[in-house]
């Protein structure tokens, strides 16, 4: 027991620090709690007074850096010092008595050892301990190298910041699985919808977007869970155990959570018993898993059979077949998407896939039905994996009735009856509706407002939901003639928010024109071919009239971008809601290029913060006098212009050579 009444504030703060973690320990991974809530609570707020009385006494692992800190602008790019590879995967029992045959031979051995495990549905993360301390964590990207999620990762209160007991290595690099159990992705859920926000598709997406978040305050809400596999960098490799069970007993020890479904395997036939009995238990699993994993247990026998191309030799991925289902299509008609995507769904009689009540499948786009020769009355086979949308998979030929009728794509949006259209070289098919169509109301408000388009400050999200379901506002026009009245009475929208969401209103009425003809929302039109756009033609009415033959003479519009420009000018839904914004008062300004001898032509790259400039400042002049703005550094990059805290561009920019400059060294460059 720790004395109630330690020396003095410092040896209490040390004592809270050690209690607490101990307590999360037992709560989020041992799922033991040994307290009731308020009374963790009480502890927990006692070390914030003490951590505000001191700041000086708050480190890294401290547990009040668990909640998030600023937002990121992006992630810096992390090599890994062991490669975080793939493993192969096998679908039939042949295929895994060829791998068990391949290692005893490898080996030279008549009896080869296994280390069962699960295959979780989640996020691969390697995470870097020194000493003890969580210094960071990656993930696994491309193999080689990932990004760095370190504030993220240490949200997650299953993830210890300190790793508990003795015999630490000092470098220990952990690798495992960041996922969502399925009764908290099913809370968050639902949270979401009564909110009114974006629900996620399943958990492993839930997953990746939150530990992929910019914010670390948002991934502290989202309810991630860890389990430790495997093994990465490791620092002196003396501290070795000798098998593949053993180090994740010593993960247990030192406080990292371990999935209990593990089992060390002595021959095929106990292997073949363990992916049968997690595949009869899948369902009832607290979490998603695709399949389980064999690894030769030894290490030293892992380290005999080496690896081949990007796969160990010593470990196989099992996977379980998609859960099927034959039933009936009882339809087949199309969805609209919030970016106009025309989806033929396959209105199907009831079934149940997996435990789950289908009635609905995907067929993906126009192509897809006809390779598959999907037609209404036939019998199809239905697969659902997960939370995955349902897809058909085939047709049973030999039961299709003689009335069975084919798919014909409709030539007109059945939600505002715009002419869908699909271009050369795409599989999919869209309403050319835009700024009129409801389906695509919502998202086409919100790219509009966005801050390289019009600049709306404070038209969110939410705001837009609200604005469309009350119908409040149909095109971007109707924003102009919005009233204080209505503003206010929107849900979390005080008075003070509605009048400088009606000031942000207007100041959008000055902009220019290539910002206007980018807010359109034309398919393929992005920043850069907005302003040629608004170069070319000068004003708004010109770019309506154009020809085919006149868009192919503007600098880099090909056909496929000249198609979409004349096919959403042709739509009069479109021509009219433009007309209604310039009645409006939109006054849309030309920017005169200031051409600099010393930058035209030249490719830009910029990373970082700026002492005086933001990016899109520095973006937007270097572009007036010539330049090119790119993502990417590449050998073709002729300056990288670096500012605090440049991340991985500047690396990369080192490496090869290119001129690296700063923002007093630009903005000389461009007098």
């Amino acid at each position: 027991m720790a004395p109630s009444h330690p020396i003095n504030l410092e040896d209490r703060y040390a004592f809270l620090q050690k209690e607490l973690a101990r307590l999360e320990h037992a709560y989020y991974v041992l799922d033991a709690p040994l307290l009731p809530d308020i009374e963790y609570d009480r502890l927990y707020r006692e070390m914030l007074e003490i951590e505000s009385a001191h700041p000086e006494w708050i480190s890294s692992d401290s547990l009040s850096q668990r909640v998030g800190g600023v937002a990121l602008k992006e992630f810096d790019s992390v090599q890994h010092a062991v490669p975080m590879l793939s493993l192969n995967n096998a679908f039939e029992e042949s295929e895994l008595v060829a791998f068990d045959r391949r290692c005893r031979e490898g080996l030279h051995s008549t009896h080869v050892d296994y280390a069962g495990e699960l295959k979780f549905d989640g996020l691969a993360i390697s995470l870097r301990y020194e000493n003890g301390t969580l210094v960071r964590a990656a993930t696994r990207g491309d193999g080689a190298s990932g990004e760095d999620v370190t504030a993220n990762i240490k949200t997650i209160r299953a993830i210890p910041l300190k790793l508990l007991g003795a015999n630490i290595p000092a470098v220990l690099e952990v690798r495992g699985e960041v996922f969502m159990y399925l009764k908290d992705f099913q809370k968050m859920n639902h949270k979401a919808a009564t909110l009114g926000e974006k629900e996620f598709a399943n958990p492993r997406n839930a997953a990746a977007g939150s530990l992929r978040q910019l914010d670390s305050k948002i991934t502290a809400k989202r309810p991630l869970s860890f389990f430790a596999y495997g093994l990465g960098a490791l620092e002196p490799a003396s501290w070795l155990p000798e098998t593949h069970e053993q180090l994740l007993n010593a993960y247990v020890d030192f406080g990292l959570p371990v999935c209990p479904e593990r089992r060390v395997l002595k021959s095929v036939e106990e292997i073949l018993t363990f992916y049968k009995e997690i595949g009869a238990k899948r369902d009832s699993l607290p979490y998603d898993i695709d399949g389980v994993v064999y690894k030769v247990n030894s290490f030293t026998e892992q380290s005999k059979l080496g690896f081949v191309s990007r796969a160990p030799r010593f470990a196989l991925a099992h996977k379980y077949p998609a859960q099927e289902a034959l039933t009936t299509v009882l339809g087949i008609d199309v969805q609209v998407g919030r970016t106009g995507a025309i989806t033929p769904v396959a209105r199907l009689a009831p079934v149940e896939v997996g435990g789950v009540t289908v009635t609905n499948a995907t067929l993906h786009n126009e192509d897809e039905v006809q390779r598959k020769d999907v037609r209404i009355g036939d019998t199809v086979s239905i697969r659902r994996a997960g939370d995955v949308i349902p897809e058909v998979v085939s047709v049973i030929k030999d039961r299709r009735p003689d009335n069975a009728i084919a798919f014909v794509m409709p030539t007109q949006c059945p939600v505002c009856r715009s002419h869908i259209e699909r271009l050369v070289d795409e599989a999919v098919a869209r309403c050319s509706g835009g700024l009129f169509c409801g389906a695509q109301r919502k998202q086409a408000l919100i790219h509009f407002a966005h801050r390289r388009a019009l600049d709306i400050e404070g038209l969110g999200e939410k705001i837009v939901d609200q604005l469309v379901d009350q119908n409040l506002v149909r095109t971007p026009a109707d924003l102009y003639q919005l009233g204080f009245a209505a503003l206010a009475n929107l849900e979390r929208m005080g008075e003070k928010s509605a009048d400088n969401l009606i000031q942000a209103i207007n100041k959008s009425r000055n902009t220019s024109l290539a910002r206007f003809i980018f807010a359109l929302g034309i398919r393929h039109v992005g920043e850069t071919t907005a302003k040629d756009l608004a170069n070319h033609y000068q004003s708004m009415h010109a770019v309506m009239e154009a020809t085919l033959e006149d868009l192919l003479t503007v600098k880099d519009v090909g056909p496929v971008v000249a198609d979409s420009i004349i096919s959403f000018m042709q739509e009069a839904h479109n021509r009219e809601v433009i007309e209604q914004l310039l009645a409006s008062g939109m006054q849309l300004s030309v920017e005169e290029k200031t051409i600099s001898a010393a930058v035209a032509g030249k490719t830009f790259v910029l990373t970082g913060t700026f002492p005086s400039l933001t990016r899109d400042e520095a973006k937007a002049l270097l572009e007036k006098a010539g330049a090119k703005v790119a993502g990417s550094v590449s050998k073709k990059t002729d300056y990288v212009v670096a500012g605090a805290d440049a991340g991985s561009k500047l690396t990369k920019a080192e490496e090869l050579g290119v001129t690296v400059i700063g923002e007093a060294a630009m903005l000389e460059l461009l007098k």
